[in-house]
């Protein structure tokens, strides 16, 4: 966590790259998105064996790859919420057609109630993808549905600590509170694809690239903290197909 934490703390890369969206009270949550790994210590921890290895058992398809990765930061007192959504429920509209993905969310920062901790609905990826809609800047899932989820799957807070990480399936319903605390709350999050779930047209998240693994020392031993060479980072004001795309169907997830 020191190690990757300096990527995000010692450098320009939120400054430079960074952006909000609103929720539905019109506060923003702020993330920073790139679509490949990269060779810095962010690059490492969503190549290294640990990770990969055991996205590949859960998922159980074969190969995967990265499909993108974010920091989402919440500062004291500050940053919005994000809704009830599935990670499926819009990447089903990015063209995989299977909801063979799932995310890696990792603390930096201790994660509690007060600034705004994960929340997820276990078992609910069993439900399949649900109906979303457009809520402000973010894709949300049907309430009166949640709600119903909600009650044979019963809400859990995932208070965990820095470099603590949950493994979770694109179907499980999940969403984090506005950080109304004095604690920054920053966490980074990996999501993976499987390689024969490749998208059908392209869009503003990565295609299949092949991923080459690294030992899980790559992550301590890693002393590259400022080259962000080739990790295509998300511009939301860039006038491209992708873009276009994004615009439409926010990529909003925690």
């Amino acid at each position: 966590m020191a190690n990757l934490r300096k990527v995000f703390e010692d450098t320009d890369i939120i400054k430079e790259n960074g952006y909000g969206v609103a929720d539905e009270k019109g506060r923003k949550a702020s993330l920073l998105l790139w679509n490949q790994p990269g060779h810095d210590v962010s690059g490492m921890m969503s190549r290294c064996e640990k990770v990969v290895n055991t996205c590949e058992d859960l998922l159980d398809k074969g190969e995967i790859y990265h499909y993108h990765s974010k920091l989402l930061y919440k500062q004291p007192k500050n940053g919005g919420s994000i809704i009830w959504h599935q990670d499926y429920g819009y990447w089903y509209d990015n063209t995989c057609l299977f909801p063979d993905m799932m995310t890696v969310f990792v603390a930096i920062d201790r994660c509690h109630k007060g600034n705004g901790c994960l929340q997820l609905l276990p078992g609910s990826n069993k439900c399949g993808r649900i109906d979303h809609g457009r809520v402000e800047g973010q894709t949300r899932a049907d309430l009166d549905r949640v709600n119903a989820i909600e009650k044979v799957c019963p809400k859990v807070y995932a208070e965990i600590d820095p470099g603590d990480a949950i493994f979770f399936h694109c179907n499980v319903l999940h969403r984090s509170s506005a950080n109304t605390s004095t604690d920054r709350r920053w966490a980074f999050l990996m999501t993976y694809n499987t390689k024969d779930n490749n998208p059908t047209t392209i869009h503003h998240h990565a295609s299949y690239t092949p991923l080459h693994k690294v030992p899980n020392n790559a992550v301590r031993e890693c002393t590259n903290y400022s080259d962000f060479s080739g990790k295509d980072f998300f511009d939301p004001t860039e006038d491209s197909p992708k873009v276009a795309i994004i615009k439409t169907q926010l990529t909003c997830e925690r």
